[in-house]
């Protein structure tokens, strides 16, 4: 968008100020950034501003006014249980594994929290069917199925032998970061040597993730 900045220059004195340099905070008021990731790109660079409490920023790729509290940023008006963006991903790719170690089940969704306090909301279904002679395991990592199982090592979820159902998890996660994050959903066989298969008969799987304002 026109106002945003990848920087937030700081002057010498005696230095002479265009009238570009004066419409950026002439034309906002505050600095306008894209993402976190150019806000805080913005600050104690060369020729750039030291970020200190008290500064204010807007983000466009959330619509949030935030402020810096000398250790974080936060939003202005900030209430606990305020849904701030939501992400959403879909697959109906048939994924098929005998292994008994955690392999993805193809249904994954990224998102970049605005703030590191807030927590992320996970809510994922996908249609499943269990081996014929073993326990079918689901989980849901945070990361890729190498990342943190959110779960137990035997799933959130168990689908017995023979039995085609849903495979519907949530979770209330707390990343503690800002930057992009991956949640995957993982499948696995108990023990056994049948099959387990996710998005049966191809029908279409959903993950949303919900980031919770605390």
């Amino acid at each position: 968008m026109p106002n945003e900045q990848t920087s937030v220059p700081l002057y010498a004195a005696s230095e002479v100020l265009t009238a570009a340099n004066m419409n950026i905070s002439a034309g906002t008021g505050v600095p306008v950034f894209a993402t976190t990731a150019t806000r805080d790109a913005a600050f104690g660079g060369a020729n750039e501003k030291v970020l200190a409490e008290g500064q204010l920023c807007y983000l466009s790729s959330t619509n949030v006014v935030q402020y810096y509290d000398g250790a974080a940023w936060a939003s202005v008006g900030q209430a606990g249980g305020k849904v701030l963006q939501v992400v959403g991903a879909t697959t109906a790719t048939v994924v098929t594994t005998t292994s008994t170690s955690y392999v993805t089940t193809g249904l994954t969704a990224t998102i970049t929290p605005t703030l590191a306090t807030s927590k992320i909301y996970i809510i994922s279904t996908q249609a499943a069917d269990g081996n014929a002679t073993d326990e079918s395991c689901f989980t849901l990592f945070r990361g890729t199925v190498a990342g943190t199982n959110l779960g137990a090592a035997a799933g959130m979820l168990s689908i017995f032998p023979g039995i085609y159902g849903a495979a519907a998890m949530t979770f209330l996660d707390s990343p503690n970061t800002t930057s992009a994050t991956i949640y995957t959903s993982g499948m696995k066989n108990l023990s056994g040597a049948g099959q387990t298969r996710a998005q049966s008969s191809s029908r279409t799987a959903s993950m949303t993730l919900l980031e919770i304002g605390v």
